[in-house]
C-alpha cells in the first residue's frame, strides 16, 4: 500500500465503537479513507447511516478486491479470529480492537502476518485512547524498561471509586456503572478480571516481547473486595485499584500479574478514576512516565482505530524488536508478593505458606492480615480467591530472593521473635 492511498474500509460490527468510527470519519476528509461497507448480524436494526451501507455477507468486505483495509470490532472472539485471518490472507491491512481475540491468538497471528506480509494493528484493543502500544513498540527499549504498571479496565475502576469515595457497597457500585453503561449486563469478564489480563497479555508482548496465553498469568478481579477492605485502606491512607504489574527482576526475568493493589495517595495511579485507564512505565534514563486517557466509549476507541488507521498509509506495521531482533524476557513465578488478606474463618488460611505475617486482626466478624508469600503459591492454589476470601498486594508488593532473607530477619525482630 503505497503512502498516502486512498483507504477503502471494510467495517466489521456498528456498536458503539463502530458508530463512533463512522461519524469520526465524516469530520476528517484529510484523512482519505472511507467506509465501502458495514458487516452486521442483525439487518433489521434501526441504525442513524444509509441502509444501503450495510450486509450480512462478511464475503462481501472480505473479497472485495476495492476494500484495501478491514476494521474489526465486533464482541466475539472466534468470529473476529476468523474475520482476521481470512483478511490477511485476501492481502488486506487490519485494524482490530478484539482484545481477548488478539490475547488467545497472538502467536498465530503473528505466523500470519509474516507469512502474507499483511499488517495487523491493534492500537485500540488496550487502554483506547491512551497510545501505550505503539509507545512501547517504538519508544522503549527492551533492556532499559524496568516495569510497568496500568490501569486497565474503566468498568472496575468505575465500581472502586464509587466504592471508596461515596462508601457504597460492591454491589450499589456495580449497579451504577451498569446503569451509566460503564459495564455489561453480565459483568463478569470486567469484575473478574478477564479484560485487563487480556489487555496486559497484548502489552507484555510490545514491552517485554513475552508472548504469553491470558490463562497463564496469575490474575483475578475486584469480586470479592470489601466495604471493610475500603475501610482498612482508608486508614492506611492507600486507595484500591485493580491493576496490572510487570517487573524486571534482577535475575532478568519479568514478573507479571493483574490484581487488586493498594495504592498509595502519591502514586499516578491514584489520580486515575472513574472509567479512566492510567499507565506508569519506567525506564532506565527516563524515569517515571505517565499515560492517562479514557479507556472505554465511543469517540475514545475510536480515535485509537482512527490513528491505525492513520499509520495505515505510511505502511506502518509493528515490527516486535523485542520478539524478533533481541532475546526475548522469560516470565518467571520465582519471586515472593506481599498481600493483605481479608477472611471470614482462619481455617480457610494456609498460615505455613507464609514466608511470615508481619501484622494481624483476628478480634472482628471479619479478619485480616498482612504477609508475604511465595508468588507460586497464588499460581498453583485457589484458596486465596474462595469462601469469601479477599486479597490486595501491598504498594510495593514483589520482593526477590536476595531482599527476602534480610526482610524476613528485620520482620521477624520486629515481631520480638528473635
Amino acid at each position: 500500500m503505497e503512502a498516502h492511498k486512498q483507504l477503502t474500509i471494510g467495517l466489521f460490527g456498528f456498536g458503539v465503537v463502530g458508530e463512533g468510527l463512522y461519524k469520526i470519519l465524516q469530520h476528517t476528509p484529510s484523512l482519505k479513507a472511507s467506509i465501502k461497507k458495514v458487516c452486521i448480524k442483525n439487518k433489521g436494526k434501526k441504525r442513524d447511516a444509509p441502509a444501503e451501507l450495510f450486509t450480512t455477507d462478511r464475503n462481501e468486505l472480505l473479497s472485495d478486491p476495492d476494500i484495501n483495509v478491514i476494521v474489526e470490532v465486533i464482541n466475539e472472539s472466534e468470529p473476529a479470529f476468523q474475520i482476521v485471518t481470512t483478511a490477511l490472507r485476501n492481502g488486506k491491512s487490519v485494524v482490530s480492537a478484539s482484545k481477548k481475540m488478539l490475547a488467545e491468538h497472538l502467536p498465530e497471528l503473528l505466523r500470519l502476518e509474516q507469512e502474507t506480509g499483511g499488517s495487523l494493528l491493534y492500537e485500540a484493543s488496550a487502554c483506547a485512547s491512551i497510545p501505550v502500544v505503539r509507545n512501547l513498540e517504538e519508544y522503549y527499549d527492551n533492556d532499559l524498561l524496568h516495569s510497568m504498571k496500568a490501569i486497565l479496565n474503566g468498568s472496575t475502576n468505575f465500581i472502586l471509586t464509587k466504592m471508596f469515595e461515596e462508601k457504597l457497597d460492591f454491589h450499589e457500585a456495580l449497579l451504577m456503572a451498569q446503569q451509566l453503561g460503564f459495564a455489561e449486563s453480565d459483568p463478569k469478564l470486567d469484575v473478574e478480571g478477564y479484560d485487563a489480563v487480556n489487555k496486559w497479555t497484548i502489552l507484555l508482548t510490545h514491552a517485554y516481547g513475552i508472548l504469553t496465553h491470558p490463562e497463564k498469568l496469575v490474575f483475578t478481579g475486584i469480586q470479592n473486595i470489601q466495604a471493610g477492605d475500603s475501610l482498612v485502606a482508608r486508614e492506611k491512607n492507600y486507595d484500591i485499584k485493580l491493576v496490572g504489574q510487570a517487573k524486571k527482576l534482577l535475575n532478568g526475568k519479568v514478573a507479571a500479574f493483574v490484581l487488586p493493589q493498594f495504592i498509595r495517595h502519591d502514586d499516578h495511579l491514584a489520580f486515575v478514576k472513574n472509567e479512566y485507564n492510567g499507565v506508569v512505565i519506567e525506564s532506565g534514563f527516563a524515569d517515571k512516565q505517565f499515560f492517562y486517557g479514557k479507556g472505554a466509549g465511543s469517540f475514545p476507541t475510536a480515535s485509537a482505530v482512527l490513528s491505525d488507521l492513520s499509520a495505515l498509509r505510511y505502511q506502518y506495521k509493528y515490527e516486535y524488536k523485542k520478539l524478533y531482533h533481541h532475546i526475548p524476557h522469560e516470565l518467571t513465578n520465582d519471586f515472593y508478593v506481599k498481600a493483605y488478606l481479608s477472611f471470614d474463618d482462619w481455617k480457610y488460611i494456609p498460615r505455613e505458606k507464609f514466608e511470615w505475617i508481619e501484622e494481624w486482626h483476628a478480634e472482628s466478624q471479619r479478619k485480616y492480615l498482612v504477609g508475604v508469600l511465595p508468588f507460586n503459591e497464588l499460581r498453583e492454589s485457589n484458596w486465596w480467591r474462595e469462601n469469601n476470601t479477599s486479597l490486595i498486594l501491598s504498594p510495593e508488593p514483589i520482593i526477590e530472593d536476595i531482599e527476602i532473607r534480610k526482610l524476613k530477619k528485620k520482620s521477624l525482630e520486629l515481631a520480638g521473635i528473635m
